[in-house]
């Protein structure tokens, strides 16, 4: 196939790698292609050799890098999604795969017109492992590959063809979903990284820093737990209460991370190897630590995970006390950035809610 993807950074480059491995014509579409290496590759966590592949062409020129792609992988942050697809569409030709990695963070709005153009739009549930830049433009590292992926595509009846071609790359069991809000709705990072924000810099305000931070992960607490589990509890009650969709593939985070109680999720993600080592997003200044509010934890994860699910919560006349307290707290501390919202794309009532996820 000829394939595009879209970003630079670790998933990009995993993906690029599993793309040309299978002997497809990859162009990476970068802010940075003179960094780029035609061979590029994926490592072990031991350093050695565990995948490689040679990229057709690595550029920043939108036009270049989409014309006559059959499947398009977008790996840039949720909040990027809106102005790289204003820069893709027209380059897009009707029937092509836009894939976006992970499905989450309104990535179907933001290409509804390439949606409307006659491409489809299709999301994984989650990465297929954890990835991380060894060297930017040439390797990069994954552990823990999945032994199954999800896939859902918009419209549906293209789903089984997206998990088709998912499966063939990657070599790794691909199921489909029962419909695309099963993505939209997953409590992966807009549960996980906000709850935990929250209680790392819950009492910051203008002029307030820290001394010191805990590791993000490595350092998690029950406190965190205990939050993130009403919050988990607050998506499954959304869930029940759109009887119209099987949403039965939004799994509780308690059975994702196979961790019933507070404390069996505190240990189990303080645990886990992909995740150790990784710092608190933050900036050290003259007068010790503040958050990083710009970084993707903080901007694609509340102003393009949280606040989605806030909106279908609302849509759907639910009451979330746990993640309003969450995201009001954010909106407080960041009140200049701009969020998701449906009405932006036409969706602005229960009923079109409903119809645009039925395609």
């Amino acid at each position: 196939m000829k394939i595009t993807v879209v970003g630079g950074g670790n998933i990009a480059t995993q993906f690029a790698v599993h793309c040309a491995n299978k002997s497809n014509d990859v162009t990476i579409l970068t802010s940075k292609p003179e960094c780029f290496s035609k061979n590029l590759s994926i490592i072990s966590k031991d350093g050695s050799l565990f995948l490689s592949g040679e990229i057709k062409n690595a550029t920043d020129n939108p036009s270049e890098a989409i014309n006559n792609a059959e499947l398009i992988f977008i790996c840039v942050p949720s909040f990027c999604m809106e102005s790289y697809a204003e820069k893709i569409t027209p380059f897009l030709k009707k029937g092509a795969i836009i894939m976006l990695v992970p499905g989450t963070g309104g990535g179907e709005c933001a290409f509804k017109k390439a949606l409307d153009g006659g491409c489809t739009i299709a999301g994984i549930q989650r990465v297929p492992s954890v990835a991380r830049l060894k060297e930017y433009g040439k390797c990069v590292c994954a552990t823990g590959y999945r032994d199954e992926l999800f896939v859902s595509a918009i419209p549906h009846k293209n789903t089984d063809e997206c998990c088709e071609i998912i499966q063939n790359i990657f070599d790794i069991k691909c199921s489909p979903l029962p419909n695309y809000l099963s993505l939209t709705l997953t409590p992966s990072n807009p549960i996980l990284h906000t709850t935990r924000l929250y209680n790392i810099f819950g009492d910051y305000h203008d002029g307030k820093s820290y001394d010191s931070l805990p590791l993000f992960y490595e350092d998690w607490d029950n406190k965190s737990s205990e939050l993130l589990f009403r919050c988990d509890e607050e998506v499954q009650n959304i869930c029940n209460k759109i009887p119209c969709f099987d949403l039965s593939y939004v799994k509780s985070l308690k059975i994702h991370y196979e961790s019933p109680t507070i404390d069996a999720m505190t240990k189990k993600i303080s645990s886990i190897d992909g995740f150790k080592g990784l710092k608190t997003p933050s900036i050290h200044t003259e007068g010790g630590y503040v958050p990083d509010l710009n970084s993707r934890y903080f901007v694609a994860d509340f102003s393009y995970g949280l606040a989605i699910i806030k909106q279908i919560a609302d849509l759907c006349g639910v009451e979330t006390e746990n993640i309003n307290t969450v995201l009001d707290w954010y909106k407080k501390i960041r009140i200049d950035k701009k969020m998701f919202n449906y009405h932006d794309y036409g969706i602005d009532s229960y009923e079109k809610f409903i119809d645009f996820y039925s395609m």
